[in-house]
């Protein structure tokens, strides 16, 4: 106790003068106002949904269209046979095709002669078929998707990465959704497959969690949900090929979600719904420098859909008033803004305060973010979770993951000034560059 009261005196001590203190109480405003009711409205959101689902009887008419799962492979090896296996072994009673796109098939053999290896246990699978498509010219994500999308014969086209596995209900849960004509899109929970490699796989897991999972679950209720992912994302055929496919460029997971939301003034019946129960799993990189390179792509790429494909689409008129408010709030202010926010804070204060008040403004500002972070995953853990005993030992990275998130917003705003500055976009590894400069500049 008594070196409890020492530290607090020390604290007043170093803080004493107003000129001080204050530059500590500027980030008030912005937490206040702007982050934390959006943690609020998403968590209202995640609570209602919750209630309906205790109330509401379930539907279970029956419904099994056809279903075509296309996988875009690139490098992946004989790691594609997981993916392809947890499609076979999907409990859905419905015909399941999959098509896999092996792009550069030439550079590429080794995914190719994995693939090829399967076509005789597809044949132990009823209901399912395997079409392999080896593309001779590397096209990208976009090219493989869209060569896909024109030999799908299913109702529902699912877009899947090559390195990524599905729970077998997968599809039966995501399915049920298209019963309602009115949905376009269904996404559901990503997981970190190899989540206990490493502390930044660990981190990335529980980021994973609260952002791809508690946060789509939210917003989709809300009808704004910000975005289907490239390597899980679900969608009516008919309606991705009246709006003309994936169009040229990176980021086609954004870019597409954006286009889809661009119709909801006119057909404000539209929908892009997050099923909990569809669930895929992923790798997640497993060194730090790694996973520098992939936020490096993921961050710049907003800039560049936000500023350049998109500027005359981003509007009321377009997107609906919900959409549109949602977007500049949680993808320019939080997604752009907020980054930049950060990083002039943090220097501002570096300069503006003695050392050690400096440091003392950090903590605090640490343990409140520890504070927020440990509420949600609570909530996430004891409301969302569906596997308790495996989430709960996320537990330990608690402590770490709000020094994660302040380097990861950091380097956000790094990503987007090498995106405006020396168009980073066109330095990436998801489609040849002659592809990617097709795009809108």
């Amino acid at each position: 106790m008594e070196s409890l009261n020492q530290a607090w005196s020390f604290f007043l001590i170093a803080t004493s003068r107003f000129q001080d203190i204050e530059y500590v109480f500027m980030l008030i405003p912005f937490v206040l106002f702007f982050e934390l009711p959006l943690y609020f409205v998403n968590w209202m959101s995640v609570f209602r949904y919750l209630f309906k689902k205790s109330v509401d009887a379930p539907v279970s008419f029956p419904y099994y269209p056809r279903v075509t799962c296309a996988i875009t492979c690139y490098a992946e090896g004989k790691a594609v046979q997981s993916t392809v296996i947890s499609l076979l072994e999907q409990i859905y009673p419905g015909h399941i095709e999959i098509i896999a796109m092996v792009d550069g098939v030439q550079k590429n053999l080794a995914t190719y002669q994995a693939l090829k290896e399967l076509v005789p246990v597809v044949a132990n699978y009823p209901k399912r078929s395997l079409v392999i498509i080896p593309k001779i010219q590397r096209g990208g994500r976009v090219s493989s998707l869209n060569a896909g999308l024109s030999r799908a014969q299913g109702e529902i086209f699912l877009a899947l990465d090559g390195d990524t596995s599905f729970d077998n209900q997968m599809i039966s849960s995501a399915a049920a959704h298209f019963r309602n004509p009115d949905i376009v899109a269904v996404t559901g929970p990503m997981r970190v497959r190899n989540a206990r490699k490493a502390i930044i796989t660990r981190l990335q897991s529980l980021e994973y969690m609260l952002t791809m999972q508690i946060g789509k679950l939210g917003f989709a209720k809300l009808n704004v949900i910000n975005n289907v992912p490239g390597a899980f994302g679900i969608f009516r055929k008919s309606f991705i090929q009246k709006i003309g496919g994936w169009n040229t460029g990176t980021a086609e997971d954004l870019d597409l979600t954006l286009r889809i939301k661009q119709y909801h003034q006119r057909y404000p019946h539209l929908r892009i719904e997050f099923e909990p129960g569809a669930v895929s799993h992923t790798d997640a990189p497993e060194s730090f420098k790694d996973f520098l390179k992939q936020r490096l792509r993921w961050d710049g790429d907003l800039w560049y859909i936000y500023s350049n494909k998109h500027k005359y689409g981003i509007s009321a008129s377009r997107m609906g008033w919900s959409n549109f408010i949602f977007l500049l709030w949680y993808g320019i202010l939080f997604q752009i803004v907020m980054p930049f926010s950060i990083v002039i804070y943090t220097i501002y204060m570096a300069v503006k305060l003695p050392m050690l008040t400096f440091f003392l403004s950090m903590v605090l500002v640490y343990l409140f973010y520890l504070g927020l972070i440990t509420l949600q995953y609570i909530l996430y853990l004891v409301l969302v979770s569906d596997r308790k005993w495996e989430d709960c030992q996320a537990a330990l990275i608690l402590p770490v993951y709000p020094l994660f998130q302040f380097v990861s917003r950091v380097w956000s705003a790094f990503a987007i000034l090498n995106q405006i500055l020396n168009k980073g976009h066109l330095d990436s590894a998801m489609a040849p560059l002659w592809v990617l400069k097709k795009g809108k500049q």
